[in-house]
């Protein structure tokens, strides 16, 4: 069903039922209207109410349609406005839990609402890089007041309407209600029965006192906090249309910037996001209904910084966590880092006492391995090395019940060969969490070749309640993030052995819009950890070239913030890279010795030789079929390494450029003799792509 219609008394009842949210689809849309002509032209009906089944009065457009013809299609949501707008009868819409984007504005077009308590409301467009397109912007400002309508629309923040509802002067609701909203709202609409004219939001003035310099001041505020976001000018330009045009006139200019947004790469990139996040938790042969196992307790083995925050995890969710460790004191430090953490947050106001003293009543700390045997979920966050590893899975595999998942958080090293310590590698799994792991919001799930599909569903089910961005990954040196990540910094290596200073290529990335340049992120990550891996690199792929200037850093013990220096200087107690003389130094030598000559490089050389390296890694691991889909590996650089959200991922990003372009320059690149020419062969995938004429996503 799209909607349902039922008679009440003299009411007609128009139900929303297009789960999970009463998207406004082709057919939903078609079935309101025609609901709406239905209720016209029976004598009997008096007035009507609008609502929706399930969980949700309307969450906005139907995302199964985006992009496609139906999106569009008559009745499209402008003329189902219309439809109801322009009823001869009373239209009241009874919202309740969720009223978003395109269903609040469906809301503003009935002529009275009634809410329930504790509904979520909001315009949340901006947050697609978009403005509201079917009279948000002219129809709340109205309704609700200037300030605090374009506060919602910068925003796209929801708003519960008991707090709109105590707006001075505010006609958004006619009426809030505890009880069950339909009943409320048939009985208002048996009220309202007779009264005329009726009210149209569209026919009330938006004003406010001085709107000129309240507008300007808003500019600069918006302008501002919306560096690379084009939408919320645009948001707030349409509502000072509101003021200053008449409404059909606001209207056109609130489609013509919905229009203008719609092709920006801004707003491609935001969409790409959204659909990209939703889609990340889908696995092609995991059906969508398999039976998941109980997490109801979890273990960390490990009470370090990973350790630690990947137990806060579980305890922010309400589950159980017993923390082991070797030593006594290491356990008291790790349970004293995460009261700290958690004593700053209250200090902040964004934990309350209570709450505090819930998560940590939910913790327990052992030296025991037997301790770990009713838990259902056991999480080893050890030293990174092979061995050790072993140790843990042995013990886990005698002591863990049966069914429990042994999960690893390894960020590089083999699952299979993890799993093969056990006698269950059905149970075994990988979950790399990423530091801070209380923060950070990616999660690589690892599947290993013995992996079970339920495992694989727990797994992805348990990162959605903790809050995490999960994807998958298969096994590999690295596996998504690593691995690429490795060819980007090996491109940085290669700048500097071409005259670029650390300073030079950082500044080139942030002003591209990473969080961090490669040089600051080794600083702060620890410069011993590349150089630990190129070590073992020259045993494993002695082909692989890289820059030397790495390891004479190292050699220099230069390892980052925690030694005072590294690619950058840093005064103690403070993380301010200064650009380093001795570091300066040693490039020069370094370059005399390999006989480098120093030639100019621009920003976008450096950005794209980067960027360019992720892009082609990342197509060799969606050809050997480690990383699902490109979107995937999108929300891995997103969520997990910065990459500006405002450019979709590596992946959208050369879409957006075209991958012939990619492919072009990565042609130039390949003749430079201080590069690795090898690497720039185009992935088969890549190739196969740009002479097909497509693209990534």
């Amino acid at each position: 069903m799209t909607a349902h219609y039922e008679v009440r008394g003299s009411v007609a009842v128009i139900t929303l039922d297009n789960p999970p949210v009463n998207g406004l689809g082709f057919a939903t849309r078609s079935a309101v209207a025609a609901g709406v002509e239905r209720a016209e032209a029976d004598p009997a009906i008096t007035s009507l109410v609008i609502t929706g089944a399930g969980k949700a009065f309307s969450g906005g457009a139907d995302i199964k349609e985006f992009g496609s013809p139906k999106a569009l299609a008559e009745p499209n949501l402008l003329s189902l406005i219309a439809v109801v707008e322009n009823c001869s009868k009373p239209v009241v819409a009874a919202i309740h839990s969720v009223c978003m984007g395109g269903g609040l504005e469906l809301s503003l077009g009935c002529h009275y609402r009634v809410a329930q308590t504790g509904t979520k409301v909001a315009l949340p467009e901006v947050k697609l890089g978009l403005l509201p397109g079917a009279g948000g912007t002219q129809r709340l400002p109205r309704a609700l007041g200037v300030e605090p309508a374009l506060n919602m629309i910068v925003s796209g923040e929801p708003v519960e309407a008991q707090m709109l509802a105590m707006v001075p002067g505010q006609k958004l609701f006619d009426k809030i209600v505890d009880a069950d909203v339909v009943d409320a709202a048939v009985k208002f609409a048996e009220e309202v029965s007779e009264k005329r004219p009726l009210p149209k939001v569209r026919d009330l003035k938006a004003r406010h006192p001085n709107a000129e310099a309240y507008f300007q001041f808003a500019r600069n505020m918006v302008g501002g906090m919306s560096k690379n976001f084009p939408a919320p000018l645009r948001c707030l330009e349409a509502v000072a249309g509101a003021v200053k045009l008449k409404f059909d006139d606001g209207m056109r200019a609130e489609r013509e910037g919905f229009a203008a947004l719609m092709l920006t790469p801004e707003s491609k990139a935001l969409r790409h996001l959204f659909f990209a996040e939703r889609v990340a938790s889908k696995i092609a042969d995991v059906p969508e209904d398999t039976p998941l196992r109980t997490i109801a307790k979890v273990g960390v083995i490990g009470a370090g910084t990973m350790g630690g925050g990947i137990s806060m995890n579980f305890l922010n969710a309400g589950i159980p966590v017993t923390i082991l460790e070797t030593k006594q004191e290491a356990l008291d430090r790790g349970v004293a880092t995460i009261k700290k953490n958690y004593e700053a947050q209250v200090k902040k106001g964004k934990l309350k006492e209570d709450k505090y003293a819930q998560r940590m009543a939910l913790l327990s700390t052992t030296l025991n391995y037997d301790d770990l045997k009713d838990c259902d979920l056991i999480i080893e966050a050890v030293f990174e090395e092979i061995g050790v590893k072993e140790a843990v899975f042995k013990q886990l595999d005698a002591v863990a019940k049966p069914g429990a998942i042994l999960a690893s958080n390894t960020s590089t090293l083999d699952v299979d060969k993890i799993a093969s310590f056990t006698r269950r590698p059905q149970d075994v799994v990988g979950m790399h969490f990423f530091s801070p792991a209380n923060v950070m919001k990616l999660l690589e799930v690892v599947r290993g070749k013995a992996t079970a599909k339920d495992v694989l569903a727990t797994v992805m089910a348990i990162g959605k309640k903790i809050k995490k961005t999960a994807v998958v990954s298969g096994v590999c040196d690295g596996f998504i993030g690593n691995r690429m990540i490795e060819q980007y910094s090996r491109q940085a290596g290669f700048l500097l052995d071409e005259g670029c200073s650390p300073q030079q290529v950082d500044k080139a990335v942030e002003k591209f819009g990473f969080a961090m340049g490669p040089f600051r992120m080794g600083d702060l990550a620890g410069n011993d950890i590349g150089w630990a891996i190129r070590k073992r690199r020259a045993v494993e792929r002695a082909s692989m070239k890289y820059s030397a200037s790495a390891d004479r850093l190292c050699e220099l013990g230069r390892f980052g913030q925690k030694t005072g220096a590294g690619w950058y200087d840093y005064l103690p107690g403070k993380r301010d890279a200064i650009p380093s003389p001795v570091v300066e130094e040693m490039l020069a030598k370094h370059r005399e010795a390999i006989g480098a000559k120093k030639r100019d490089i621009s920003d976008e050389e450096i950005v794209h030789r980067l960027v360019f390296a992720l892009v082609n890694e990342a197509a060799h691991l969606l050809e050997e079929g480690i990383a699902q889909r490109a979107s995937d590996v999108d929300m891995v650089y997103l969520t997990g390494y910065g990459f500006p959200i405002f450019r979709g991922g590596p992946m959208c990003y050369a879409d957006t450029l075209g991958l012939f372009n990619v492919v072009q320059a990565m042609k130039r690149f390949a003749k430079n003799p201080m590069d690795d020419g090898a690497f720039w062969t185009p992935a088969p995938l890549l190739a196969r792509l740009v002479a097909e004429g497509k693209s990534f996503t």
